[in-house]
Formats: structure tokens, sequence, C-alpha cells
């Protein structure tokens, strides 16, 4: 009988960093085309595509540069902090965002694309969440981390 096989990280099952990147690349053009979406994006800095894929890559169990160069998780919520997001820019960045995963081959599986789509959904009602006039700069947050489908409980103030 042989060994099972490991299961894979998200980040190793995606392609890696470069697969996120790709994916990132391509929907932050996008993204300056849309009507809803180019308007907070305007002055986004060079890096943005760069950061954001660390971030991601990060949270699906890759390298951990975002939280040993960049700030971690309370520098993405910081990111957030007073743009009151609303409900109708947050679906639109998620559905811009999954037509750009279909367009550069981001894995189809179902698996993945459950995962995918349940981090997706939670970190985006999290920036909403975090972008509003009552919310607060953190420090401590600890780095999420995305598996195969497990769930974090509820998110409390």
């Amino acid at each position: 009988m042989s060994e099972p096989r490991p299961v894979p990280t998200l980040h190793e099952w995606w392609g890696g960093s470069a697969a996120i990147e790709q994916l990132l690349e391509q929907f932050y053009v996008r993204v300056r085309q849309d009507a809803t979406l180019a308007p907070i994006f305007a002055n986004m800095s060079p890096d943005h595509v760069a950061h954001v894929s660390a971030f991601i890559a990060e949270v699906f169990g890759g390298p951990k540069t975002y939280s040993t160069e960049l700030g971690g998780h309370a520098q993405m919520i910081r990111r957030h902090l007073g743009r009151s997001l609303q409900e109708r820019q947050r679906k639109r960045w998620l559905e811009l965002l999954l037509e750009c995963a279909d367009e550069v081959g981001t894995p189809s599986d179902p698996e993945f694309r459950s995962a995918l789509l349940a981090y997706l959904e939670w970190g985006t009602r999290l920036a909403v969440i975090n972008s509003q006039a009552d919310a607060s700069a953190v420090s401590d947050l600890p780095m999420p981390t995305w598996g195969w489908g497990e769930t974090k409980g509820p998110y409390l103030k």
C-alpha cells in the first residue's frame, strides 16, 4: 500500500504566487475600465498588484511576505479604513475577479473554486465592514489562513 499524497495548499494548487499575480494583473487592468470600480482605484499605487498578490498568496498557504515585509493583516485592514465601500461595489469587485479567474485559467475544480469563493466572500465583506466610518485601526490581528473548507466562526468587532 502506498503512502497517501499530502494535500497541497490552496497556493500550491492554484499554481503558486505567479498564478495569483497573473490573475490580479488582469483583474486590475479591467478594474481601471469599470465604471463602478475605477473611481475606487483611481489613485492605486504601482505596487498594488504585488501587495494584494502577496497577501492572497500568504492567506492561501504561500510565502509569508505580506506579514514579514508589508505589515500583515492589520495593514490590509488599515488600507480599507475610511473608504466607505458599498455592497454594489463589493459585488462588482467579486464578479469581475471571478470573470478574470476564468479568463486566465485559474483552476476550475469545484473544491478549489469553493474555497476561493468562500475566501473572497469573507474578505470582501470584511473590507466593506472595515471601510465604514465607525471602523478603527487594529494592530494585533493574526493573518488569516485559508484551506480546503474550514470555517472561522463569526466575525466580531
